[in-house]
């Protein structure tokens, strides 16, 4: 049976000379891998991180590894691959989803969250730098446990009025708050943390010392 569907990228993993394994959320399946064959010489650009791809998928009762073919951008997602700050920030995203995400979890509504998530960041003119710690409080809603303040108070520590204010403020108010790379950093630690305990899964984004390093 063959699907007309869309996966977003999350990693990717070498299979031979002419092969890749898709780790990939997937609109209608959820966490899922998936195989595509890839030309000799055939480029790599689809397959960024959080590139967002129309594909279709033939489904196998018989493999666990699907196999995915007709692949193409379903967005350009220009603002992404054009800037260094953004395309290290979408790094730390999809590193933060592919840890937290399990294979086969399906958790209604991750997907179109995720896509908007990454349009947003595609499209944003002016300061991003705090987006990847708006994002993670936002995740967590997406995967079922809305954070509360209360909720993040143990894991806040000196910084809970700042997760005050991202956790309260519109998202054009917190794109602004003011913070130097090592607040961040702490930030985003937490809120680590935070995932790790609801997700009851170890996560460490090595990407994120590349974010404190751009947004000093």
């Amino acid at each position: 049976m063959i699907r007309r569907t869309q996966l977003i990228i999350l990693n990717t993993t070498k299979v031979g000379e002419r092969s890749l394994v898709l780790h990939a959320l997937s609109a209608d399946w959820g966490r899922r891998s998936f195989i595509v064959s890839v030309p000799k010489g055939g480029g790599m650009a689809l397959f960024q991180p959080l590139s967002v791809l129309d594909a279709e998928v033939i489904e196998n009762p018989r493999s666990e590894l699907w196999r995915v073919r007709g692949l193409s951008a379903a967005h350009p997602l220009t603002g992404l691959r054009t800037s260094a700050s953004k395309n290290a920030m979408t790094l730390f995203m999809s590193e933060v989803l592919y840890r937290t995400v399990r294979d086969g979890e399906s958790e209604p509504g991750l997907f179109a969250w995720c896509e908007r998530a990454i349009l947003t960041l595609d499209a944003l003119q002016g300061d991003f730098a705090n987006y990847h710690l708006r994002f993670l409080l936002e995740l967590a809603g997406a995967l079922g446990f809305s954070p509360s303040l209360e909720d993040l108070a143990p894991f806040a520590g000196p910084h809970y009025l700042r997760v005050r204010d991202l956790l309260q403020d519109d998202f054009g108010t917190c794109m602004l708050l003011p913070m130097n790379g090592r607040e961040r950093g702490e930030i985003a630690d937490l809120l680590l943390r935070y995932l790790s305990y609801h997700t009851e899964t170890r996560i460490e984004a090595r990407s994120l010392r590349v974010l404190g390093e751009l947004f000093r």
